[in-house]
C-alpha cells in the first residue's frame, strides 16, 4: 500500500494552515497578525497592501489548535468528495472567492478582525448538500442543511462570543450558490 494524496487542493490548504500554525507557534509569535487576520472597519487600511492581501490569507490563519482542528475536522471530511466533484482547481476558486466575500463583508459590517476557516468550512458544507443536484430542483438535502445550520447560526449570533456567525452564514451562502451555478460534474 502506498499513500496517495487524493485531493491536491484540500490537503495543500490543510498543510498551508498547519504549517503558519507552527511558524506561529513556535517561531514568528505575530505572523497571524499581520498577514492571517482581516482588520476590522475601524482598522482596516485601503493603503495597506497586508489588508488587501489578508481578504484572501484569513482563512489560513487561526487563533489555535483547537481552531484549526474545528475548521479542518468538517474541511478534511468533506473537501475531497467536493473536490473529486468539482475539480481541484474550481474547489480552489470557490474558496479564494468565499474568502474574498467574508473577508470584505467583516471589513464593511464589523470593527473586529476575522481569522480562520470557519465560512469555508461552512461553503463546502452547503455545497456538498448538492451532490446529487439536477437542474430544475432543489435538494431536500439542502434545504435541511440550510436550517440546521444557518439557523444555528443566526441564532447563536445574537449570543456574545468571539466567533463570527457572520462569516459562517456568508460561507453558507457562498456555498449554496456554488451549488445552484456550478453543480457538480458528472
Amino acid at each position: 500500500m502506498k499513500l496517495k494524496y487524493n485531493a491536491p487542493t484540500i490537503l495543500t490548504y490543510a498543510f498551508t494552515c498547519f504549517f503558519v500554525m507552527i511558524i506561529t507557534v513556535y517561531l514568528l509569535p505575530d505572523l497571524i497578525y499581520n498577514w492571517f487576520m482581516v482588520p476590522g472597519r475601524q482598522d482596516f487600511s485601503p493603503l495597506n497592501l497586508r489588508n488587501w492581501v489578508s481578504l484572501f490569507t484569513h482563512v489560513i490563519g487561526h487563533s489555535g489548535w483547537s481552531h484549526l482542528g474545528r475548521n479542518f475536522s468538517i474541511i478534511l471530511l468533506v473537501g475531497p468528495m467536493l473536490e473529486e466533484n468539482h475539480g481541484s482547481v474550481p474547489l480552489l476558486i470557490m474558496i479564494a472567492i468565499t474568502s474574498v466575500i467574508t473577508g470584505i463583508l467583516n471589513v464593511i459590517f464589523f470593527n473586529t478582525a476575522l481569522m480562520g476557516a470557519s465560512g469555508v468550512a461552512f461553503m463546502m458544507i452547503l455545497l456538498a448538500s448538492f451532490t446529487n443536484f439536477s437542474r430544475g430542483e432543489i435538494p431536500l438535502t439542502f434545504l435541511l442543511v440550510l436550517v440546521l445550520y444557518l439557523g444555528d447560526q443566526i441564532l447563536s449570533s445574537f449570543g456574545t462570543s468571539n466567533i463570527s456567525h457572520f462569516a459562517h452564514i456568508a460561507g453558507g451562502f457562498c456555498g449554496s450558490l456554488f451549488g445552484f451555478f456550478h453543480p457538480p460534474k458528472k
